[in-house]
């Protein structure tokens, strides 16, 4: 609005006041307008180039403990909904920590909305804010690496940016963090539900012809969904099962689930297990954080990524048919192939950085890879890993 010129104020428009900021560890400050919960967040901030599915996103287990900038300026056009969210757990945290959008949130265009993002990221307890300069901070992202930071949301405008800062630079690195144990379930639970259908919504499995025992590192609903869809019987069971636990439920096969943090803490307690299940020849199939379990298991090193893969953009060849696929990632760290054993062959390499994306095993029947079909940004180029993961299993039942 104009500013008063009776009580001796410049001329022009006053600018509005920031009621939100996000302090980098390095002490940057980036001023903007809030939206979501109040209050502050922390964690480390990467940039997802995704055009759509910031429901699906935000609600992604992995991105537990980070702040997402998303490229895309208009982020809540289409609203928000019960339908497509990721996490399993509805009355548990989503993980993400806060976001980061460059244009206002506006009201939903779109017949499946039920409710605005604002209000949704209210509901959700996400912190985050609009109006940033996001390509020059997806710019510093790229150049520096993904930063730790701290958000805060005050409609007052009124913030301890000293404090902010102090707090912002001492946070830990994501390297060597277990976050695992904020998204996994608690118990173990059946899965039944199938893919989404227009006016049908989500089916229900009539018949199995194979039992996938899911282990849950943060595991997506629509990675569950696909295993149904292919025919499984899904039983899911948490990040800390023991192998005598799985192997009384007497699995056709194991998947091992996404989830967040550095795959060397997890595997502490997860290699273990992993290492009995593929010694005992039982199929096993991994998707990222189950893909880099899968590695580590067999001998392989992690290794964390300067800037990270976020994205629903991303080509991926497949080196054992030669196509290429356009697939959606979400992970900070990444396989060496360089520390693969023998009997272990990359069978998936991006084709943005070469790095690794998948690993089938030669004297074992499992295989893995870093990206996430059932995200279907392709929208189906991957779906036939499920179908890979389902011969797997037929060839084990055979040989029996």
């Amino acid at each position: 609005m104009l500013q008063d010129h009776a009580k001796g104020a410049a001329p022009g428009w006053e600018e509005p006041r920031a009621t939100a900021v996000v302090v980098l560890q390095d002490g940057t400050v980036l001023e903007g307008y809030g939206i979501g919960a109040v209050g502050e967040a922390d964690g480390e901030v990467c940039f997802n180039t995704a055009m759509t599915g910031y429901q699906e996103i935000l609600t992604d287990p992995s991105y537990a403990g980070q702040i997402i900038t998303f490229t895309f300026p208009h982020i809540g056009n289409v609203g928000t909904n019960e339908e497509d969210v990721e996490t399993v757990n509805l009355a548990g945290s989503s993980g993400v920590r806060g976001t980061i959008l460059a244009a206002p949130i506006t009201d939903p265009s779109n017949w499946r909305a039920s409710r605005d993002l604002d209000a949704w990221l209210k509901s959700r307890g996400i912190v985050g804010l609009s109006g940033v300069d996001t390509r020059a901070l997806t710019a510093l992202i790229r150049d520096r690496g993904m930063p730790n930071a701290v958000i805060a949301h005050d409609p007052e405008g009124r913030f301890d940016i000293e404090a902010l800062k102090a707090r912002a630079a001492a946070l830990p690195s994501m390297a060597g963090l277990d976050l695992v144990p904020m998204v996994t379930g608690s118990q173990r639970y059946d899965w039944d539900e199938t893919s989404w259908a227009i006016g049908q919504g989500y089916g229900r499995r009539s018949a199995s012809t194979h039992h996938v025992v899911a282990i849950d590192y943060g595991v997506k609903r629509n990675i569950l969904r696909l295993l149904t869809d292919a025919g499984c019987k899904v039983t899911v069971v948490p990040a800390t099962a023991g192998l005598e636990d799985i192997l009384a439920l007497e699995p056709d096969g194991v998947f091992l689930s996404n989830g967040p943090g550095d795959p060397a803490a997890t595997g502490e307690y997860a290699v273990p297990v992993i290492r009995e299940l593929l010694d005992r020849k039982v199929p096993t199939f991994g998707i990222c954080l189950g893909h880099q379990m899968l590695s580590l298991a067999v001998g392989a090193r992690t290794m964390k990524m300067h800037q990270g893969h976020h994205g629903a953009n991303h080509p991926v060849k497949d080196k054992t048919t030669g196509k290429v696929e356009i697939v959606s990632m979400n992970h900070g760290f990444a396989v060496d192939p360089a520390t693969l054993p023998g009997n272990a062959e990359e069978t998936h390499v991006s084709l943005f950085d070469g790095s690794n994306c998948g690993i089938q095993l030669n004297d074992r029947p499992a295989f893995s890879v870093q990206y996430h079909p059932e995200a279907s940004p392709g929208p189906r180029d991957s779906h036939y890993l499920f179908a890979r993961f389902v011969k797997l299993m037929d060839g084990a039942k055979a040989a029996r």
